[in-house]
């Protein structure tokens, strides 16, 4: 999965539930010119998944408004992606999440992009694919372990600062923060000023 990284993604053309419920094929590299952050979660109808799904739309906004799309894939069908979409949140659904579900019955792009388990479900899996269709992050949790989706805006924030400004940004960089110039004075300056 590591070894993804700095590589072109993985393209797919797969059915998907889009936003507003209708059933579409999506292409991955249509989206190039625009971050994607693209999530594999394991089933849907179980207990992790909807957290992270949820947590996801309530943040799209903020994503958006950085040029990304979010996309979320399991192994599921893309009937059962609408069936869950249409069971309210407390009786176990997702609601009108607005990003598209895409369907991964085959298992190949799980596959393709290292996250299939036991050749059954996808690992909780995150790709940031940047305007270039180029893979730029990659996390991976075991199934019980929910994701930070503040963690993944952050890394969004801190490809797109690098991008524009050339500067690199340490550990725990937030947007609006110092970062570092990539050179050995550069590092040693930010250091000795937050030390």
């Amino acid at each position: 999965m590591s070894a993804l990284v700095t590589q072109p993604a993985p393209d797919f053309t797969a059915q998907a539930v889009m936003p507003d419920n209708s059933f579409a094929e999506l292409t991955l590299s249509s989206y190039r010119g625009k971050y994607v952050v693209l999530f594999f979660y394991p089933l849907d109808f179980t207990f992790v998944c909807p957290s992270e799904i949820i947590a996801f739309d309530k943040a799209l906004a903020k994503f958006e408004a950085k040029n990304a799309q979010v996309i979320g894939v399991s192994v599921d069908s893309h009937f059962t992606h609408l069936a869950w979409k249409n069971t309210p949140v407390n009786q176990g659904g997702i609601g009108p999440v607005k990003y598209p579900l895409v369907a991964d019955l085959s298992k190949s792009i799980a596959r393709d992009y290292s996250v299939l388990f036991n050749d059954e479900v996808a690992l909780r899996g995150l790709f940031l694919i940047d305007r270039e269709g180029v893979i730029r992050h990659a996390l991976v949790n075991d199934l019980p372990l929910g994701r930070n989706v503040d963690e993944a805006l952050r890394i969004l924030e801190a490809l797109q600062f690098t991008e524009e400004h050339g500067d690199v940004c340490p550990a725990n960089w937030h947007q609006g923060e110092d970062a570092m110039k990539p050179t050995a004075e550069g590092v040693a300056e930010y250091l000795a000023a937050h030390a």
